[in-house]
């Protein structure tokens, strides 16, 4: 106690804004240097905001940003405030388990940095505690986690472990860091339960079987996959029955391996309740909400144990929410969606253990549905305090690590797995028959659809099934013999595209290698389907390209040629929104020829502005012709590349200023071109000159032209130096297509030459801000649905196999709904990719709410009764891909209203403020009409 007051009496001395600046230098200094085994100490958002607001009360009030904690000091309050009490932790702290229990002191489970807890380094925390007193304290352990090992986290929740020793059942809890060792594990048992080491052996008792024998105790809990709340089995070994225990150990071992194959370890695990980057305090980043100034009281939504605000629902099931366990807002959406879709509702709130199938090698051996079957009874079940989905979670985890740690991930991802992972758990087919699938063989499409489903029933027969799959038609056609294939898939979902045009505007730059023009940027529309062929020829159209001209296309990436498209029939879905493309007008000729590359290179200035390093390339190249049959010199390359660059030419330089203090070209080779009088350009007609050496320009008296620094690269990689000998003849290599030149452009030659228009290359699309009207513009979803089912051809990669042909053929594919199911799924398909780039598109689009008829969209015409659905749910995306935030409108179906479910709050809404651009998952329930509607659309 004395000790206590001494701390309080030394600080009594120093002012609000003294402690301010201390406790600020330190956490500077403290987080510039935090490592792997540094210790943080949790300490309660409530009284951290105190002491903020106490210490910056004579300071100008600014905003509060929770992304840094030396950031957290700049808050003011306008009113005088009193000095904090002691420092007061009981609130972070689960009462309900007992501190003799194992574990030490526990925290809530449900705990967010930033909205209940600050990290705080040791420093810190050591200082306020000297001043201030109080607890208890909670200390936490950085550790390396990410990708690489190489990040740093707070593991704020350590695993919590049920060690269950064998004969005695005695159990006992404990926290270890996942980091330690399985040995370390091991020694820890056998300390518990007073055993020696070499009688133990430890077992992964996952859903209580012997999963695995822990003997490799260099391996860390991590790498060995455990999860929060996972019993240990420790098993103590008679010496005596040492043989029986292994024979017991290879059996147990044979039957969890065809129980159960062990996930892939995730390589983005991250600790529980982590502060992000290199150990500091980085503010709570989940999608809850936007950084708060703490100056604003604590909205009430936000407070875990209170109510979700709705006041108008007293007597009515299904709206509980679930909190947010760091980012898996993406998980709360789908889940919601899926317990208030009424016949999963109905199903798991019955006995549905019976349907467990739990020998499924493809499912989770009943876990994943007894884990949703357990959530979804919480979330039926009356009351209203929201549910940490924590257990849920943590069987997801196990079975795919995808979705480990607290980064934000998809919410159709996580959807179709679940689908997927709860029929495999529910599947009522025990022993699957194999059934090889027949082609149609023109036998009618009824026959051929009812018994793709029987087969597929035969295999696949659950409540999923039951609910979510549907079937239907896909229609494949050679484009060599046109062989007609037809087959009948099921499907969980549609994915529809939100492009509802056919069309596709790129952008190509067009030189003209005849020095007729500057290099321009061309944007043509083809169609999106199209071909290189098609792209080919609008640019020929938009260039004016002449009769005798021809267009060579390349891809350019790194300053170099990356490849060339000389495949007419190459699909343009190849060629990714962010590729630069480039075209080159060289002639029509009947001669052997090959093509002239000339790669453009400067000097690459080393960070140290004295020293000049060697060439690289920069610019974009430029493609011409140089005819095989005929001999070639020097000197006639160096004619085709100064007439490539004659139109670089500066204003006011004309060809004999450019050869000044350089050696001239003889008369003779010069012959072969002529300059244009008026713009210092080579005619049109030289180009063809320099292949055809037979025919030649007489209009202008011929002119010197300059020798350029060119290199030539011969089939060594060698570079022979094309500025002297001009009348020595290049030998070209009989084996390789092209001739690779480099231009060496010192600071001199750029005096002359303006190479401006050959460093710009702009992207064959390049995504903008999304502008009013594509935010504003509605697209029917009518229209998306019609882009789906659009014949298109296969892309490469996924060619099919002609059996006619007996090949790998780009077949075209054109898609038909056959059969519906009870709940259809729609996913909107929003992000696309490419190679350096993720893009969201924040298309409006207009979806029914009711009467989605889609009875004119089936193929099946056969089947004469309306197809009408109604949507009870959707999953909406906001912000970006990476740091977006997920929610679900849900209607329930017994109120006929519908809600907006925001992790754990939950709000009343209209129905007009159900569609809005942020809709990305529907969920769509069939309509039961007049002529009583039949499972899966049949």
């Amino acid at each position: 106690m004395t000790e206590v007051l001494m701390c309080i009496a030394s600080v009594s001395e120093l002012s609000p804004d003294e402690e301010r600046i201390l406790i600020r230098d330190i956490a500077l200094a403290s987080q510039a240097n935090s490592k792997e085994g540094d210790t943080f100490f949790l300490i309660t958002q409530r009284w951290w905001q105190h002491w903020i607001e106490y210490v910056n009360q004579d300071q100008t009030n600014t905003s509060y940003d929770a992304s840094s904690l030396s950031e957290q000091f700049d808050l003011a309050n306008s009113s005088a405030l009193k000095r904090p009490a002691g420092i007061d932790n009981s609130d972070l702290i689960d009462d309900a388990v007992l501190e003799d229990s194992g574990t030490g002191i526990e925290i809530h489970d449900t705990l967010l940095e930033g909205r209940d807890y600050v990290l705080l380094p040791q420093e810190v925390w050591n200082q306020l505690f000297r001043w201030y007193g109080g607890g208890p304290t909670l200390a936490r352990k950085v550790i390396s986690s990410g990708l690489s090992q190489t990040e740093l986290a707070v593991e704020v929740y350590p695993l919590r472990l049920q060690l269950l020793m064998l004969p005695k059942n005695d159990r006992f809890p404990i926290r270890i860091s996942k980091k330690e060792t399985i040995g370390q594990l091991h020694r820890k048992a056998c300390e518990i339960f007073d055993l020696q080491p070499d009688q133990v052996c430890i077992w992964d008792y996952y859903a209580r079987r012997r999963h695995a024998l822990m003997n490799d105790m260099d391996k860390t809990l991590d790498d060995a996959n455990l999860q929060m709340d996972q019993d240990i089995l420790v098993e103590v070994i008679n010496n005596t029955n040492n043989t029986s225990f292994a024979q017991e150990n290879g059996s147990a071992q044979r039957e969890a391996n065809s129980a159960l194959v062990e996930p892939s370890k995730s390589s983005l695990s991250i600790a529980g309740g982590l502060s992000a980057s290199r150990g500091a305090s980085k503010g709570y980043n989940t999608d809850l909400s936007s950084s708060q100034n703490l100056n604003s009281p604590v909205r009430d939504v936000e407070n875990p144990y209170g109510t979700s605000g709705v006041t108008t629902r007293s007597s009515f099931l299904g709206l509980t929410g679930l909190l947010n366990l760091g980012n898996t807002c993406y998980m709360n959406s789908a889940i919601q969606c899926l317990v208030h879709t009424p016949e999963f509702a109905r199903y798991f709130r019955e006995d549905y253990h019976r349907e467990i199938n739990w020998q499924n090698p493809l499912g989770m051996v009943g876990e994943l549905a007894l884990a949703f079957g357990e959530l979804l009874r919480k979330l039926w079940a009356p009351g209203r305090t929201p549910i940490a989905p924590r257990p849920f979670k943590a069987k997801l985890v196990r079975f795919a690590p995808q979705f480990s740690g607290h980064n934000q991930h998809d919410s159709q991802e996580l959807l179709a797995f679940l689908l997927d992972g709860l029929h495999e758990d529910l599947n009522r087919v025990k022993h699957k028959p194999y059934i090889k699938s027949r082609d149609a063989d023109g036998r009618p499409d009824e026959e051929v659809a009812d018994e793709y489903w029987a087969n597929h029933i035969a295999r696949n027969d659950s409540i999923i099934v039951d609910v979510c799959q549907g079937q239907y038609k896909s229609t494949l056609v050679c484009p060599v013999c046109n062989k007609v294939s037809v087959t009948f898939d099921p499907f969980m979902y549609l994915s529809l595209p939100l492009q509802p045009t056919t069309n596709r505007t790129m952008t190509v730059t067009v030189f003209a290698c005849d020095g007729a023009s500057l290099p321009f940027s061309c944007t043509v529309t083809v169609p999106k389907q199209g071909r290189c062929r098609d792209l080919i020829q609008a640019l020929s159209n938009a260039c004016s390209l002449k009769h005798n001209e021809r267009l060579v296309l390349v891809e350019i990436r790194n300053h170099l040629i990356h490849r060339y498209f000389e495949d007419p029939l190459q699909l343009l879905s190849n060629i990714k929104d962010d590729d630069r493309l480039a075209a080159y007008k060289v002639p029509k000729i009947d001669k052997n020829t090959k093509y002239l590359q000339l790669i453009h290179r400067q000097r690459e200035q080393s960070s140290d502005s004295h020293i000049i390093s060697g060439w690289k390339p920069y610019g974009t190249p430029i493609v011409s012709l140089i005819s095989c049959d005929d001999t070639v010199t020097r000197g006639d390359i160096q004619v085709i590349v100064n007439c490539m660059l004659s139109p670089l030419l500066r204003k006011g330089i004309n060809v004999e200023q450019a050869t000044t203090s350089e050696t001239s070209i003889p008369k003779a080779t010069s012959d072969h071109c002529s300059f244009n009088s008026d713009d210092d350009a080579c005619a049109p007609n030289m180009m063809s000159n320099s292949v055809n050496k037979d025919t030649t320009n007489s209009k202008a008296p011929p002119m010197p032209l300059p020798t350029l620094p060119l290199l030539l690269v011969d089939d060594n990689n060698a570079c022979i130096d094309l500025s002297m000998g001009e009348e020595k003849v290049v030998k070209l290599s009989p084996l390789s297509p092209k001739i690779l030149v480099y231009i060496d452009w010192s600071q001199k030659l750029l005096e002359k030459y303006d190479t401006h228009t050959l460093e710009t290359l702009p992207e064959v699309l390049k995504y903008g801000p999304v502008t009013k009207k594509a935010r504003t513009e509605p697209l029917s979803l009518y229209t998306c649905l019609e882009a789906f089912l659009r014949e298109e051809p296969l892309v490469p990669e996924d060619m099919w196999y002609c059996p006619k042909c007996k090949e790998r053929r780009q077949a075209s594919k054109k898609l038909d709904l056959w059969r519906l199911p009870e709940v259809l799924v729609i996913h909107l398909k929003r992000f696309s990719y490419s190679r350096s780039m993720k893009h969201k598109l924040e298309t409006f689009v207009n979806f029914p709410i009711h009467d989605f008829d889609l009875t004119n969209y089936i193929a099946n015409k056969n089947n004469s009764r309306r197809q009408l659905y109604e949507l009870y749910a959707l999953t909406n995306h906001y912000g970006s891909m990476g740091s977006g935030h997920y929610t679900a409108h849900i209607k329930l179906l017994d109120e006929n209203r519908w809600y907006n479910f925001d992790d754990s709050h939950i709000s009343l809404i209209s129905e007009d403020e159900v569609n809005t651009a942020a809709a990305y998952v529907l969920f769509y329930r069939r309509v039961k009409t007049d002529d009583a509607a039949v499972s899966n659309g049949a």
